[in-house]
């Protein structure tokens, strides 16, 4: 679980960077330039997608053996870190959904690569007013993502270093 944890982590920290990176190049761009970022982000974002369906498997399935949240917690903390960590869940599956349809129903797509297995198939229709609507959504969700991804780092440290080690630190469960 850690080890999907981080691993989604710094996936999705990368994502967002290289999504204000790709979109913030000059239309001058090399070509090579937007294609290394458009394909990467699009296959690593499939990634982050099944990184995630793979993460909420192994959570329901060893469910009786998480640990439990810490009972020091005050109880709009323990309120709190629920939501957050099921917005985050939830997001992690959703961003990477809305980015799939967009790139699916925009006209001048070549397709969502993914690695050595070639391109993912295209369900939607092009339609340029639908992929301006998943451009949006996807833009949108992805900054609530990064928001709550600062605000779960920052209880974490919060903890680490209002409490000291105390049952409510919650970072050395992670690290």
């Amino acid at each position: 679980m850690r080890i999907l944890h981080w691993l989604r982590a710094v996936l999705i920290l990368g994502l967002i960077w290289a999504g204000w990176t790709m979109t913030g190049l000059p239309q001058d761009t090399p070509m090579e330039t937007f294609d290394f970022f458009y394909s990467n982000h699009k296959q690593f974002g499939v990634l982050v997608w099944l990184i995630a369906l793979v993460h909420l498997v192994m959570r329901w399935r060893s469910r009786a053996v998480l640990p439990p949240a810490p009972n020091r917690l005050k109880p709009w903390e323990g309120l709190l870190s629920k939501i957050v960590h099921r917005a985050i869940m939830v997001l992690t599956i959703l961003v990477p959904m809305l980015g799939y349809a967009m790139s699916s129903s925009y006209t001048q797509s070549d397709g969502v690569p993914f690695f050595f297995f070639g391109h993912l198939p295209e369900v939607l229709p092009k339609n340029d007013a639908a992929f301006e609507v998943f451009d949006a959504l996807h833009t949108y969700t992805a900054y609530t993502l990064l928001g709550l991804v600062v605000l779960h780092v920052a209880g974490a440290l919060k903890h680490r270093l209002t409490d000291k080690g105390g049952e409510s630190d919650v970072l050395s469960r992670m690290v």
